[in-house]
């Protein structure tokens, strides 16, 4: 079983989602990550991204029935094409004057960003990959995590696809 990321344009109006969310579940197909939001450039329509798991039989058949929702503009599976995807987690860490200096290091060294600060507890925002969100709560957790909310993936194809023996591949951003 692998995971695969699929964005599906939809008709922005009331039941969408849900329409969505029970052809899954009446199927027996888990939603690991799922995001919706209004397109910023096209208030009549809504992207949701959402990431499951099966083999190519089942990617194809969730393809298929999604294709044949009515509210339905466009599905777009991500399997074999290059991806920039990031997640956002808000981490509120236990923190003294001994541990304090410690976090400042790991915020840091992860491009993270402090968004709040109170006397024994320090909030971190992170976005990134699921890897680089998993490493930074790895890191953390011996401190002490009071709280985690996480969102769910948002992913997008590549402008350029880079051949590996011409070109190295930029820095990505966080």
């Amino acid at each position: 079983m692998t995971s695969h990321t699929i964005s599906v344009l939809v008709e922005n109006e009331f039941g969408v989602l849900a329409r969505v969310a029970g052809l899954f579940s009446s199927r027996g197909f888990n939603i690991e990550s799922l995001t919706v939001n209004e397109d910023p450039l096209d208030p009549t329509v809504s992207r949701i991204v959402l990431v499951t798991t099966g083999d190519e039989q089942v990617l194809e058949q969730i393809n298929k029935q999604l294709n044949k929702l009515i509210p339905v503009i466009k599905v777009i599976d991500f399997k074999d094409v290059d991806i920039l995807e990031r997640e956002m987690v808000i981490v509120k860490v236990s923190v003294d004057e001994r541990t304090r200096s410690e976090l400042d290091s790991i915020v840091s060294a992860f491009r993270a960003h402090i968004v709040d600060i109170g006397q024994r507890v320090v909030t971190v925002e992170v976005t990134g990959d699921a890897d680089k969100i998993k490493a930074f709560i790895a890191l953390v957790r011996p401190l002490g995590i009071k709280e985690v909310v996480r969102s769910g993936k948002v992913a997008m194809q590549r402008s350029v696809q880079l051949s590996a023996e011409n070109h190295r591949r930029p820095r990505e951003a966080d």
